[in-house]
Parts: structure tokens; sequence; C-alpha cells
């Protein structure tokens, strides 16, 4: 490893893996790829105090876990090229849309990886594949029904559910044709640079380039399939956008996905964290989805309120939050 040269271990098919590497890439950050595999994993294993993926390996050779401060931390050492934007509406706007990536955004994109039989085995297969690229055939094909009969009873973990499964599908569907619509005539979510918000909203899309069943319904909407594209290797190819240039098409996604489906779903955690209930249910469009309380979501959640409260001059990121219907959930106390 050159002296400056930081080593990300991951995985093409874990959707914060690439968000990094998707970061890295832009920044000009130097790195080396390197999928973890059978072969590395006990140096993987070396570095990492929890057993997940991303890890960033530093040039000093400290270590580096969970994406968004991974995001934060390199933020503050490569400054140039910000994923920032530069008004704090869309700033604080971006991280919202980051945060609904992470936490709710990946639950479509694991119910699809795992609940019909074809994407089941596609992605067990490309898992197989890439953690044993020396195995045999034989060896892949055992290891990938092992790794799809552990996979699909952790369905439950992103609440997905036969209870849960149509509305799952059905706001998939709507937040695929808002998004498609808002990036018809922009490179990203903010104009001609990738913000924040576009690496949380990008890699669990990419991820649902990888299962046959959401490969389909990707292809069908061109701008968000360019986007991806573009995201895997992003360029700056203009200037940000101000709200009122972005906000036609942005608020209708803000009401539908993050006020309809992660404010209300992430405060009914937070309540059930704080009252120690192992489950919750909330009511979402209509529909009650009940799944597992998640603690680390009520600590994310936590982090996008204080980002919140730590902006002075907060009135015109107020008027913007009212009008998306996502301004109580941050001044709330009621959890």
């Amino acid at each position: 490893m050159a002296d400056d040269q930081y080593v990300i271990y991951g995985s093409e098919y874990s959707p914060f893996s690439v968000k990094v590497r998707s970061y890295f890439r832009y920044k000009g950050v130097p790195h080396e790829w390197r999928p973890r595999t059978q072969e590395n994993y006990a140096d993987f294993q070396a570095h990492a105090k929890l057993p997940l993926i991303p890890l960033v390996l530093c040039p000093d050779g400290t270590a580096l876990q969970d994406s968004t401060p991974i995001l934060e931390k390199m933020e503050s050492l490569f400054p140039a090229t910000p994923i920032t934007p530069d008004s704090p509406e869309t700033a604080f706007v971006s991280a919202l849309l980051e945060e609904y990536g992470d936490e709710w955004g990946n639950k479509p994109m694991f119910h699809y990886r795992w609940w019909r039989e074809a994407d089941q085995l596609a992605v067990s297969k490309g898992v197989a594949a890439g953690l044993m690229p020396s195995a045999s055939d034989k060896e892949k094909e055992a290891f990938a029904a092992q790794f799809r009969e552990r996979m699909v009873p952790r369905l439950s973990f992103v609440g997905s559910s036969e209870q849960n499964k149509d509305l799952i599908e059905r706001t998939f569907d709507d937040y695929l044709d808002l998004l498609n619509r808002h990036l018809q005539s922009r490179s990203y979510l903010f104009g001609g640079r990738p913000s924040l918000g576009d690496f949380g909203l990008f890699c669990q899309l990419y991820g649902c380039t990888q299962q046959p069943t959401t490969a389909i319904m990707i292809e069908e909407k061109p701008n968000i399939a360019a986007w991806i594209d573009r995201m895997l290797e992003p360029d700056a190819d203009g200037e940000w956008q101000s709200w009122e240039e972005v906000s036609g098409t942005l608020l209708p996604l803000l009401l539908s996905q993050v006020a309809g489906l992660y404010f209300p779903w992430a405060l009914a955690n937070a309540r059930a964290l704080k009252e120690e209930r192992p489950t919750f249910t909330a009511t979402l469009k209509g529909s009650e989805f009940t799944q597992d309380t998640m603690k680390y979501t009520g600590r994310s959640l936590q982090a996008l309120k204080n980002r919140f409260s730590a902006i002075e001059n907060r009135q015109p990121l107020e008027e913007v939050l009212l009008a998306a219907e996502c301004l109580k959930p941050l001044v709330s106390e009621d959890w």
C-alpha cells in the first residue's frame, strides 16, 4: 500500500461499500478497492471492530466503518469539491435524503433481493463469485445455497413480511416515478454535482440493478438508469442549483417518501426504543407497518435532529421543511 493510499474493503453487492467507493472516486482520494474475499478475510478481520463492510483502512493504520461517518471524516480531510450544496436549505435536504436512503431506501432493495426466488438465486450466486473467486463451480454453488438460506430469514430485519410487502413495493414504484421525473433536467439531485444525498440514494438503487425484478424496473426509468451510471464514476459537470430551481420536482419526492414513510416510521421506532419495546407498528399511507425496533435508526435520527438544531439561521430552512411536512419531527420533543 502506498504511503498516501486508502484501502476500501467491500463488496459489489454491498450498497454501503459502493457508496464509499463512489465517493472516493469523485473526490480523487488515492485508494485501492479490495473486495472482501475468503483469501483476505483475515486481513479484514484484523482491522474490523465489527464484521461489517465497508471498512476503510487509512494510511496511518486506523480503520473506519459505517458509510456516513466515513464520508464525513473524509470531507474534513479532503475539502475540495465538497458534496454539501452551498445553501443551508439544500444542504440539509441533501442530508435528509441521505438519511432516507440509508434507513428506508435499503428496505425495497433488500426486500426485492430476498423475496422472490429469481432474485435470491441471482444475488446469492453473485455474492459467491465475489467472495470465492478461486473456488470451483461446485464450491461456489454450495456457498450460494448456504448464503441464500441464511439471508432469506433476515428479511424481517428491514420489515419485509407478508403484512408489509404491498406497502414496500407500491411505495417503491412511487419513488422511482418521482425520482425519474426529478432527474429529467439535471445530472444530480441538486444540479451539476453530486451531493451527500446522491450517494445515499444511488447506492441502494445500484443494488437494485443486480437483481432481475428491480433491474427491469430501473431500466424502465431512463433518467435514473443514466444517473446510476454517472454515480459509479461521478464527475461535476455544472454548479449547484437553488432550492427554488429543484423544489418543483424534489418537493413531491420529500412529501411522498420522507414525510410519508421515513419520518413516521423512524419516530415510531424512536418511541419504541424509549419505551424499551422489541417491536413497533407505524401507520404509513393508511397501512400498518410492523417490524423489530432498531437501535441504529434511533441514533441516526437523533444525529439528524442535532444537525438541524446546529443551524443558526433556520427560518428559510424551516419554511422549506414546513412545505415538505418534515419540520414537526425535527422540533418535536415527543420521542
